[in-house]
């Protein structure tokens, strides 16, 4: 106990380590969250100290990546609400979900096609649809993923997702905003890119309208992560009892608190809206649920060593870079034609 302790210990000092990082006015511009600095700081440790540290410290390790990930994901759901669905209206909702359906079925085909791990193919592709590192680290407790293999996906989403929140609004800027209005381009915008800071990011560098409207649709389409992960551990669990004795499903309980506390958010978002002591409190939360997430992915870091970023090669960015040309071109032709 008291050496899991230690590992803890390390994983945190690293964290807040990350959040400060994060802070910085130069990482800010770039959109790296906590998160993303956190599986860097991980991934250093993990190459270098981690060699010489005692086996009977990953207890701590393993809390952070497992249960910390669990409640920074069930808290996650206070940053969403009903309301925001109903405020985007029908069409954005069905664009969003014809993006998270098709990027999954898409990745799970290229995947087979490239002879890529499941686990690997269904943490890149749920991250690539959803939300990027959150999405990945949703998947992981289902797929079954190893460390190595979580950061590779996460690796992946975050590379294209900075990538696009560079290049929508030079796209825009080039006449992009000539064929679609604004409206379109928040939708587009929203329903594409990989993280919530990319959407931030790139609607903010479009102007105020497309930053609102952008947010919006990328929270509904983080909904979804409930339905698609309900639904990734049935399936799971259907093939893995067909092929045994074994007739029990995986239910991802977290998923359903994670769904209760986007239902509790939006009862207070109805009676407490405006007030200062909610939103504090909203802020607080937040702050929370980021900072166990950050735990997750700096522990999720240190179980990666150089070698098995070498072991997983380039199929796992053929795969995101394919899924991201849909999500580019796709995503364009749904939000032009359908919104």
């Amino acid at each position: 106990m008291k050496d899991s302790l230690k590992g803890f210990l390390v994983i945190a000092a690293m964290s807040v380590m990350a959040w400060y990082i994060a802070l910085l006015p130069a990482v800010k511009a770039l959109s790296f969250s906590s998160l993303i600095i956190g599986i860097l700081l991980g991934m250093v440790y993990a190459n270098t100290l981690r060699r010489r540290q005692p086996s009977s410290w990953d207890g701590g390790i393993k809390f952070c990546s497992k249960r910390m990930l669990r409640l920074g994901i069930i808290l996650y759901g206070f940053r969403l609400t009903f309301q925001d669905v109903v405020a985007v209206g029908p069409k954005a909702v069905l664009i969003d979900c014809i993006v998270v359906v098709v990027t999954l079925l898409l990745g799970v085909w290229l995947g087979k096609r490239m002879g890529l791990d499941r686990e690997t193919t269904l943490m890149t592709s749920t991250g690539s649809a959803i939300c990027g590192a959150a999405a990945v680290l949703g998947a992981e407790p289902i797929a079954k993923g190893k460390p190595h293999q979580t950061a590779v996906a996460v690796s992946t989403v975050v590379i294209f997702g900075t990538l696009s929140m560079f290049l929508y609004p030079i796209m825009y800027r080039m006449g992009l905003s000539d064929i679609l209005n604004t409206q379109q381009m928040g939708v587009y915008t929203g329903s594409t890119l990989h993280e919530v800071a990319h959407v931030v990011g790139a609607g903010n560098a479009m102007g105020p309208q497309i930053a609102t409207d952008s947010l919006i649709v990328k929270m509904v389409r983080v909904m979804l992560l409930v339905p698609v992960l309900i639904a990734m551990s049935w399936l799971l669990s259907r093939r893995e009892a067909s092929a045994s004795a074994n007739k029990s499903i995986n239910v991802p309980w977290f998923a359903f608190v994670f769904l209760l506390m986007i239902a509790v958010n939006s009862g207070l978002h109805s009676a407490f809206d405006g007030e200062a002591w909610f939103t504090s409190s909203l802020k607080v939360i937040e702050t929370v649920s980021t900072f166990m997430l950050t735990l997750a992915m700096t522990a999720l870091g240190s179980d990666t060593s150089i070698d098995k970023f070498r072991q997983a090669g380039a199929k796992p960015f053929y795969l995101a870079g394919g899924l991201y040309v849909w999500l580019v071109v796709g995503g364009f032709a749904l939000a032009y034609f359908l919104c």
